[in-house]
């Protein structure tokens, strides 16, 4: 068996130098549940966990969208390389010299795998550059003076790598030309732009304190600058990128990852300086949004990290504006969400300098209220709660949304303090949320309304989460099929045995090629191993049903008997067609009077029924 590109023993070795927890481990979350591990899949959204990492086979599988294969699949498309450029990646991790040289596989692959890493070189250069002119010279001494004056040391700017960007028009666009960087290609990655006169290029970033802000693993692929002078906008981002997309990227996540990984709690700034001075308060689980908004993309990736979340944003209104609208995307992503409140007008970094770190920690990180508390207290803004008709607006808003919660024991905890701070009897209030409560029932029988926060049903009246998920139930053939091949995956006298007995007769063509594969594999003198097998194949549907094939629990129960009457199901399917065929071909020849044909068909008939009962 060959795929054609990559030696089977190259794959092999690479597998063999990695485990798929901690290559996994890398981008989700996983808890144990018994022989698996499981977590939020990286490929899909969900808020129940249904992907599984099996370590004995080393392979994952989602039950929901269906992804699976090995290690090396994995990172393939979680960071969307090809197969080859994924192998390349983790034998250079592994200190492997596998003897492969760039990918050949596609002109355009190849040029755009070139393209990024040329790019991200230029951001390395760019970010030394800007670090040199900041730390060591002339130009940069009145921004390191700020930076000093804002209360950053000279290791916090050492540690996030922070420069300034000086005054000049084309400091860097004359250094990327120098060490011969394509600069059209420095111009698509936002480093530089062009003259309209066509006569050159400048420099994206002039007279600004430059922030990097790194991918996952560290690479720098995008700037944030400050403005020194009167400059507009005072904060300047990189452009999106074929590196850098706003709507994805964290900044300080590279830093905050493991932290945030033993903690299962990560803290939600809106600001650069916001993370670096809250790191330095020792809040080392914190990133940023960078100003702009967040996202569905930014809740999924960052739920894929941790359970709980506290939003840090700043303390004025368009900051509590913004933290009130992250809630339902954090909680529809599944996350558990904290609000940590500010005094108005204050953001973190302020906070830190006016008051000190531990103050910060123990005040507005440790004092974070939950999520519909938050609620409660920002949208009473908007009501005149001295006026008898307002605060009786304000409690049948506060009471529609503690509606919504699903606790019991939540919803009479709000309750009881709506009723000790109005001065309204528990009983009256609980019998005003428990009528809410029944007209939202009624109305979700007639359809579903997403809009209602306490609505999570469809039109059958159940919860989506307690739906009940109708397995998957297969034909006789397909079953017997799945388990021969789940058996021969871990097995090789099983497969030789199906391979004499059975040969190519699968029904299902996938099943057919699985087989076929298997037979080559153990041909070659393989040992059994999953995620070997896995990886020889190079075929995404091929991979993932092989992937959720491993998964069937079959240690007990298969023995020589069992593997015979799979083999006889499968060998009988055919026949079963062929007769339900000749059974409609006698019905026909009896409505139209064909006698003779009927009789022939009828002796047909009795002779492959007594094929299948003596198979």
């Amino acid at each position: 068996m060959s795929n054609g590109r990559i030696p089977e023993q190259v794959i092999d070795a690479v597998l063999k130098a990695h485990d798929i927890v901690e290559v996994v481990g890398r981008h989700v979350h996983l808890t144990k549940q018994g022989h698996y591990l499981k977590g939020l899949c990286p490929f899909h959204s969900e808020k129940t966990p249904s992907f599984t990492v099996t370590p004995e086979k080393q392979i994952y599988h989602c039950f929901g969208c269906g992804a699976g294969g090995n290690a090396i699949r994995f990172v393939s498309e979680v960071e969307g390389l090809s197969f080859g450029q994924a192998l390349r990646k983790l034998a250079s991790e592994a200190n492997l010299d596998v003897g492969l040289q760039s990918p050949q596989n596609g002109p355009a692959e190849t040029k755009d795998h070139a393209e990024r890493n040329r790019l991200i070189e230029a951001y390395e250069l760019a970010g030394k550059l800007y670090r040199y002119i900041l730390l060591s010279t002339k130009e940069g001494k009145p921004a390191l003076e700020y930076l000093r004056s804002r209360g950053l040391t000279d290791k916090l700017i050492e540690l996030y790598g922070i420069g300034y960007a000086p005054a000049g028009w084309d400091t860097l666009a004359k250094l990327l030309e120098k060490r011969e960087f394509a600069l059209p290609l420095m111009e698509q990655g936002g480093l530089i732009s062009s003259r309209q006169d066509g006569t050159g290029y400048f420099d994206k970033f002039r007279d600004r304190i430059i922030f990097p802000i790194s991918d996952w693993k560290g690479n720098i692929i995008a700037f944030a600058g400050r403005a020194m002078g009167e400059a507009q906008p005072k904060y300047l981002n990189s452009p999106e990128s074929m590196l850098f997309h706003k709507s994805r990227t964290l900044y300080n996540l590279h830093h905050a990852r493991p932290h945030i990984r033993k903690s299962q709690e990560l803290v939600l700034f809106e600001g650069y300086m916001d993370v670096i001075k809250s790191w330095e308060a020792g809040v080392t689980n914190g990133v940023a949004t960078m100003g702009t908004a967040l996202t569905q993309e930014h809740a999924e990736a960052i739920r894929r990290l941790a359970e709980r979340v506290i939003v840090a944003y700043d303390g004025d209104n368009a900051g509590q504006t913004a933290a009130y609208k992250s809630i339902p995307i954090l909680e529809n992503a599944g996350c558990q969400v904290r609000i940590a409140l500010l005094p108005s007008g204050n953001d973190p970094d302020e906070y830190i300098t006016k008051y000190g770190s531990e103050r910060f920690v123990r005040e507005v990180i440790g004092t974070a209220v939950p999520s519909i508390k938050y609620k409660l207290l920002h949208f009473r803004k908007n009501f005149k709660l001295q006026e008898d008709g307002e605060k009786l607006r304000y409690i049948g808003q506060a009471l529609k949304l503690l509606a919504g919660l699903s606790s019991p024991i939540e919803r009479e905890h709000y309750v009881r303090e709506l009723s000790s701070e109005f001065h309204y009897s528990y009983e009256a209030l609980q019998q005003n949320l428990n009528e809410i409560r029944l007209q939202s029932e009624k109305n979700e029988r007639f359809g579903d309304n997403k809009d209602k926060p306490w609505n999570n049903v469809m039109n059958d009246g159940k919860p989506r989460e307690h739906r009940e998920k109708t397995p998957a139930i297969y034909p006789a053939y397909q079953f017997a099929e799945r388990q021969l091949i789940s058996v021969m995956m871990s097995d090789r006298d099983v497969s030789g045995y199906v391979q004499r007995q059975l040969g190519e007769q699968f029904n299902v063509e996938a099943h057919a090629a699985l087989a076929a594969y298997l037979y080559a594999y153990y041909a070659q003198g393989h040992e059994p191993s999953a995620s070997t097998f896995i990886g020889m194949l190079q075929d995404d549907k091929l991979e993932s049903l092989a992937s959720s094939l491993t998964l069937i629990d079959n240690r007990n129960g298969i023995n020589d008997a069992v593997i015979d009457d799979y083999i006889r199901e499968i060998k009988k399917y055919p026949l079963l067609q062929i007769l339900e065929s000749k059974r409609e071909e006698i019905k026909k020849a009896e409505r139209v009077g064909d006698i003779s044909k009927a009789l022939q068909l009828g002796s047909e008939i009795i002779t492959l029924e007594k094929q299948l009962k003596s198979s």
